[in-house]
């Protein structure tokens, strides 16, 4: 069925006004539509330039290939042992170390480009331009989770629980890497140089992934560490992880995990905000 069409006084014909339910739609959600749409276009600006995403794919395995290698015999006494051991952790370093500097340096190279400027004269909400940059980031997680998984079972290491445990450590993995995606996302708008981001964004999240039991066991370590592990909220990831990847208790690390990420949400999301309309 054919829309009617109405002449105009010259002569052109025009369709008539889109009906109010649909005018509505595209008021609706403004937030999460226009959050969408930039989270596609950094996904083409990646897709044109796969060297953004090499770092968060690589760098995952490097560490896997390099821990297990070297360490395995002297830690757990095999390499089989230690990679069953050490996955879960690399599971967690992949979203919240390794992705974090891209999306520092998307916003950075935006803003001085003008690309942020010319969206601020569009009826388009502030946040949706740096949500649109995390949101992205969270397919690039995905990506590079793939990747572990596929290294990892080549090496030996396998899911001693299922299907569903396993996406469900990938999910609460991605959910922890986002909210702590914000704090690289308040340095960039910050300080607006890339070399500064990708220093400070690469660092910055190395007390929280190496102060765990990651590589190796907590009684291990000296008192200090001991006692900022047993606080440290990857290391309640990491035991999340490991419980749905090779078995153990899952709800307690599990809740601990989701609510210090709304935490860092919350925070570091707020103030990366707040400072992004101070500084445009």
């Amino acid at each position: 069925m054919t829309a009617a069409t109405a002449p105009t006084a010259t002569g052109e014909t025009r369709l008539p006004p889109a009906p109010p339910a649909r005018q509505a739609a595209g008021r609706r959600w403004p937030l999460a539509r226009h959050s969408l749409t930039l989270a596609r276009r950094n996904l083409t600006k990646t897709l044109r330039n796969p060297g953004e995403l090499a770092d968060a794919v690589i760098l995952p395995v490097v560490f896997l290939v390099l821990f297990v290698y070297l360490f395995g015999g002297a830690v757990a006494g095999s390499t089989q042992a230690y990679l069953q051991y050490l996955f879960p952790g690399i599971l967690v370093l992949t979203t919240v170390l390794t992705g974090q500097v891209a999306t520092g340096l998307s916003i950075v190279q935006d803003m001085k480009k003008g690309v942020f400027d010319r969206f601020r004269s569009m009826p388009v909400p502030r946040a949706s331009l740096l949500l649109g940059s995390v949101l992205a980031d969270a397919v690039r997680y995905v990506i590079a989770l793939v990747v572990l998984f596929a290294v990892g079972y080549a090496l030996g290491f396998r899911v001693e629980t299922g299907l569903v445990p396993a996406l469900a450590a990938c999910g609460l993995a991605i959910v922890l890497g986002f909210s702590l995606s914000w704090l690289t996302v308040l340095v960039a708008v910050l300080l607006r140089n890339e070399i500064m981001v990708s220093t400070i964004g690469f660092l910055l999240p190395f007390p929280l992934v190496f102060g765990t039991g990651m590589a190796a066991p907590v009684e291990t370590m000296p008192g200090w560490l001991q006692a900022w592990a047993e606080v440290n909220p990857v290391s309640r990831a990491i035991d999340a992880v490991q419980g749905l990847l090779l078995g153990g208790p899952v709800a307690g690390p599990a809740t601990a995990t989701l609510l210090a990420s709304g935490i860092f949400l919350a925070v570091f999301g707020t103030a990366a905000v707040v400072a992004y309309r101070r500084v445009v």
